[in-house]
């Protein structure tokens, strides 16, 4: 099969240019084109979650996709050497129109595809270290890395909050913690994390009523 494959990435963009190119080389080449995928998305996207996604997980070895250029597939280096190399472990080809290239299984191919992967591991190294010396650099600067101070401790923050007093008095009262979630609503985890952060070493929760208050819908 040989899928003609367009993308745009928004609707004031035509997708007639990138469709007549397609048809133009495939009449030069003598290629007919059995389907077409369309879809109006960013590049950044990623292409699992894009109709591509779904062309490549059913592309069978001697299919083709056939697009204007390497920029249609993905709008960054990784990202469109994921798919070169996806395609070539299937037996599938990739013809792109401006670029000239014609990925399959020989020999030029591979070659390419190698170029393709050491030049996407030069740019995901060289992302890493400029993102170091960014932090680096904060950090010299006297600047917080991280989630805000305090995020995690602030009582008031926390989802259980609105329920302190009802959480209180059903421990007071012998209320199970299984018996609490199932009131709230909530995990294991979120009411455990409640409780031993903000109440077990809170003087003040002897004080309270044994009364057990119905709690509001979270």
């Amino acid at each position: 099969m040989n899928y003609g494959y367009i993308r745009v990435s928004s609707d004031k963009q035509t997708v007639e240019n990138q469709r007549f190119e397609i048809v133009k080389y495939c009449e030069q080449e003598h290629v007919a084109i059995n389907g077409w995928i369309e879809e109006t998305v960013s590049g950044t996207e990623q292409y699992t979650r894009r109709r591509l996604g779904k062309l490549l997980r059913k592309m069978k070895q001697g299919d083709l996709i056939v697009c204007s250029e390497l920029s249609r597939l993905g709008r960054t280096l990784y990202m469109i050497m994921e798919i070169l190399s996806m395609c070539m472990k299937r037996g599938c080809r990739v013809w792109t129109i401006k670029e000239g290239y014609r990925l399959g299984d020989d020999i030029q191919s591979k070659v390419l595809a190698f170029a393709f992967g050491l030049s996407a591991e030069i740019e995901r190294n060289l992302i890493s270290e400029r993102t170091r010396e960014a932090l680096a650099r904060l950090k010299a600067e006297g600047k917080h890395i991280g989630r805000p101070k305090g995020s995690n401790t602030r009582q008031s923050a926390h989802l259980l909050y609105r329920h302190d007093r009802f959480i209180r008095q059903a421990l007071r009262s012998g209320l199970s913690n299984k018996e609490i979630r199932d009131q709230l609503h909530c995990s294991r985890s979120t009411l455990h994390r409640y409780i031993t952060r903000f109440i077990e070493n809170d003087p003040h929760t002897s004080c309270q009523s044994n009364q057990v208050l119905v709690p509001s819908a979270l």
